[in-house]
């Protein structure tokens, strides 16, 4: 009777850790879908709103200009006067109110060879250029308190303030530096992101616009050529500069990056790395990957997130560059 009793205890013990397990398995599985669901509907509202001027499109639009027409040489030479001059290439100035409200001494900074003293970030990789911006921080800040950052991405139109709402994810996808609601929108991170980029990825969003600005010409490394070549992120914040190689650009699903997938595993993110690695092995439309570059579980990286050149909404564009300063 007592064994009856004791064998009674240990399955009911069993069935309820059962139960509860599927439960919290259950709730990770509907938290996640909730969360591709939200982003892929968010995006799809916002991007049916863009007016016809602002649409989002890809390099096969309007071809009135080098950034979308940007053949290998093109691209490779611009970056290349960056890593031997040690200056970054400036972009082209957006139109007129892509960045109101900046004044004209914040948003287009002379960049200039840093030299030590604050914002100072010296390269751990011997041919790796750090190049730096004069930013005024305290400018930025009285604009929109919520910059903490700045993105240059030399040889494309990137080089813009990089924003995150406290409560809000979705609030700078549609609304502008003063806050006004419409586009192009900003440079932004989620709250998933410390903004210390002390994360092992932190994920950076922006529009693909017809008029080449905000994240449309990361479009140019859907091009094997340029890939190949080095090119390098550089995030500018008060305390210093980040700077990343690019080693990968490729179209992926629309599922959220940092949701999806549990990084503080290394298990999990030395496979994501790994899978990013393999996507030119994949059935993937663009994929293109540098495999000279070494990339492991023990690096940070950064995936810069637009949407693709034929406006899928079931997919990103995404590019995105290692770590290579402390």
């Amino acid at each position: 009777m007592k064994k009856s009793k004791i064998w009674l205890l240990l399955f009911g013990t069993f069935a309820a850790t059962a139960v509860v397990g599927g439960i919290f398995f259950a709730a990770g599985y509907l938290n996640r879908q909730k969360a591709n669901k939200a982003y892929e509907e968010m995006q799809a509202v916002v991007n049916s709103g863009i007016p016809e001027e602002n649409q989002e499109a890809g390099l096969e639009g309007k071809k009135d200009g080098a950034w979308q027409e940007a053949d290998g040489d093109t691209l490779a030479n611009e970056s290349g006067a960056v890593q031997e001059n040690g200056s970054a290439a400036r972009a082209e100035a957006p139109p007129a109110g892509t960045e109101e409200g900046l004044t004209q001494s914040v948003e287009r900074n002379a960049a200039a060879e840093l030299s030590g003293g604050k914002g100072n970030a010296l390269s751990s990789k011997p041919d790796v250029t750090v190049t730096g911006k004069n930013l005024d921080w305290d400018a930025l800040h009285k604009e929109n308190a919520d910059i903490y950052a700045w993105i240059s991405v030399p040889g494309t139109t990137v080089d813009y303030p990089v924003l995150q709402h406290p409560t809000s994810n979705a609030y700078y996808l549609n609304r502008n530096m003063d806050g006004s609601k419409g586009y192009p929108g900003c440079i932004y991170t989620e709250n998933y992101n410390s903004k210390d980029f002390s994360d092992l990825h932190t994920v950076v969003y922006g529009h693909n616009l017809k008029d080449k600005t905000m994240f449309s010409t990361l479009h140019n490394f859907g091009k094997d050529k340029l890939v190949q070549e080095p090119h390098y992120i550089y995030v500018y914040t008060e305390s210093g500069v980040f700077t990343y190689e690019i080693f990968a650009a490729y179209e992926f699903p629309a599922i959220h990056l940092l949701v999806n997938y549990d990084l503080t595993n290394e298990y999990v993110y030395a496979q994501y790395i790994k899978d990013i690695l393999n996507m030119d092995s994949t059935n993937a439309r663009v994929a293109n990957i540098r495999h000279d570059i070494e990339v492991t579980e023990k690096d940070k990286i950064i995936t810069l997130s637009t949407c693709t050149t034929d406006h899928d909404a079931s997919l990103r564009f995404l590019v995105v560059g290692v770590l290579r300063n402390s």
